[in-house]
């Protein structure tokens, strides 16, 4: 995409394209037999993306609908219901330039930051990708003072019932994440995914806190930066994806969000262009130079019209196809609010709809996963359609 790539970028498009290939060709290839020795077997051999059942259920931040987001309490139950892969996490640096997992930098919507009398003078107003934004922000703050606090939930009135559990789990580093993962495959006797992405790069990068190079460091440290390592890259900014494509071997995925918007980098560099031209087939076949996949928003594969009900599925899943890329949208919940207007069941903010309905509409289209705060109803969903 940058006129300013190398020949080692060059020469990951042969390599990345073969991975297309295989990836492509996947069916619905599941784990082998339960073991720790089986599991660790896969890690070194190679099943890579392909060892992965289709369509994939990524827990979205853990498992959000039932737990406080990018906890532990959220990843392990997000494995207890069987997701195939867990998104942990989103990654963003501390002043001390440590990764920890939060949704965005700003921690004053996800953790107890405002109960800290001592924090109170690091309340600010800043501008991220050009939002006036103000609360607390993990660059603001030692890994050891975001220690001491304590995650909570992020959206209470969708889901009354995880406050629960606020206050029961701190914020989990990268490293941390990264040494769950083992012990876990190990517990569970199968190979653990992680789908990690780095959160407005561009930004961090501005104050000397670039996401990519500390990133690359702990992937190899943890000897997980290889073309089949279970670790999923992802970030909404293509030059992100293209700088760790210049770092490691990790299958990457540009993030794409409504067709009228900008990726932030676009804006900052001056790119004219928007969501809309990068999934034309042009603009696909680019993607298709330095990742694996993309992970629209579901309304860029089937929109909705001006009742938030749903309307035709897009050619983006074919297009998407054709160059060898696979497609993992987001995100899939069950209550009202975040469903199409026809699978709402009554007003509730907190109520469930006919998610089952919506995910069987996604998953016709020929997705190749999708990421939902509720990993059981999507397996559910997937057993319907594998059966049905």
């Amino acid at each position: 995409m940058e006129s300013h790539e190398s020949n080692e970028q060059t020469q990951g498009t042969a390599r990345r394209a073969l991975l297309g290939a295989a990836v492509l060709g996947a069916g619905g290839a599941v784990f082998g037999p339960p073991g720790a020795a089986r599991a660790a077997e896969t890690a070194r051999s190679g099943g890579g993306l392909k060892s992965l059942p289709k369509p994939t259920i990524i827990g979205h931040r853990g498992t959000s609908g039932y737990r406080p987001e990018h906890t532990f309490g959220s990843y392990d139950l997000a494995l207890d219901l069987g997701a195939d892969v867990v998104e942990a996490g989103d990654l963003v640096p501390t002043k001390d330039g440590h990764l920890v997992c939060r949704h965005e930098p700003e921690i004053g919507g996800t953790t107890n930051v405002a109960d800290h009398p001592e924090f109170a003078g690091r309340k600010t107003t800043k501008v991220l990708d050009g939002v006036p934004t103000t609360g607390w922000f993990t660059e603001d703050f030692t890994l050891a003072e975001l220690k001491t606090l304590r995650a909570i939930e992020r959206i209470p009135a969708n889901r009354p019932h995880n406050t629960l559990y606020d206050g029961r789990w701190e914020i989990p580093t990268f490293e941390e994440v990264l040494k769950w993962q083992d012990e876990q495959t190990r517990k569970r006797g199968k190979q653990v995914w992680i789908y990690p992405e780095t959160k407005h790069p561009t930004y961090f990068r501005k104050l000397g806190l670039g996401l990519e190079e500390r990133v690359a460091k702990l992937l190899r440290k943890y000897g997980k930066d290889r073309r089949n390592s279970p670790v999923i890259l992802q970030s909404f900014e293509p030059t992100s994806i293209q700088r760790l494509n210049k770092l490691v071997d990790n299958p990457l995925v540009v993030l794409l969000s409504g067709a009228t918007s900008r990726p932030w980098d676009f804006v900052e560099a001056g790119d004219p262009r928007t969501v809309a031209d990068l999934i034309t087939p042009k603009g696909l076949r680019e993607i298709a130079g330095y990742a694996q996949g993309i992970g629209p928003t579901l309304d860029l594969v089937i929109p909705k019209d001006a009742d938030g009900r749903l309307t035709t599925p897009t050619t983006l899943v074919a297009d998407a196809h054709k160059v060898g890329l696979i497609l993992h949208p987001y995100t899939m919940r069950n209550e009202n609010p975040f469903l199409p207007a026809e699978f709402r069941k009554g007003t509730g903010a907190d109520a469930y709809g006919d998610a089952f309905g919506a995910f069987k509409t996604y998953f016709a289209t020929g997705i190749d996963g999708v990421f939902t705060d509720n990993a059981d109803t999507g397996l559910l969903a997937r057993e319907d359609l594998v059966n049905g």
